[in-house]
């Protein structure tokens, strides 16, 4: 699964607006890779005041820090892709600045990542794998979320 992680300032974010933006990275990682929705998760984590420094000081201003975590294999236009809907999906939605969005894409390959108790596809291999996944799995990947 794609895993994105996005770091803001603690009660930077309603529930409404990780609600709007947890959608909005998957809808876009969707559309960019082909991927299955249900890969896409979106994990948020929070900062309390004096926890981050930018040049050895604490952070004076209202940044949102998003880390995707994706499987190799993707163009480097399609990463451009997702950096740059990605960045402009998560200012709208937090009601902040372009620049307020900082954003990161690394690549890991499928061969080095286990979900579900599975080795990943390549990309591209997802509707066999998910076909000889044993029932249970595809079963619990299906209803995972919902």
């Amino acid at each position: 699964m794609p895993t994105y992680t996005v770091t803001t300032a603690a009660r930077r974010l309603t529930p409404r607006q990780k609600t709007r933006i947890a959608q909005e990275i998957t809808r876009i990682h969707k559309s960019v890779t082909g991927a299955h929705s249900f890969f896409a998760q979106v994990i948020f984590t929070v900062i309390e005041s004096g926890n981050h420094f930018v040049g050895g000081k604490p952070l004076q201003h209202d940044l949102i820090f998003l880390h995707g975590h994706i499987r190799a294999g993707r163009t480097p236009e399609q990463k451009q892709q997702l950096l740059l809907q990605l960045t402009t999906a998560l200012a709208l939605a937090a009601n902040a600045p372009q620049n307020a969005v900082w954003a990161y894409v690394n690549d890991l390959p499928a061969n080095q990542m286990v979900e579900f108790g599975h080795l990943l596809p390549q990309p591209g291999a997802e509707s066999d794998w998910l076909q000889n996944l044993p029932p249970e799995d595809r079963d619990l990947m299906d209803h995972i979320g919902r």
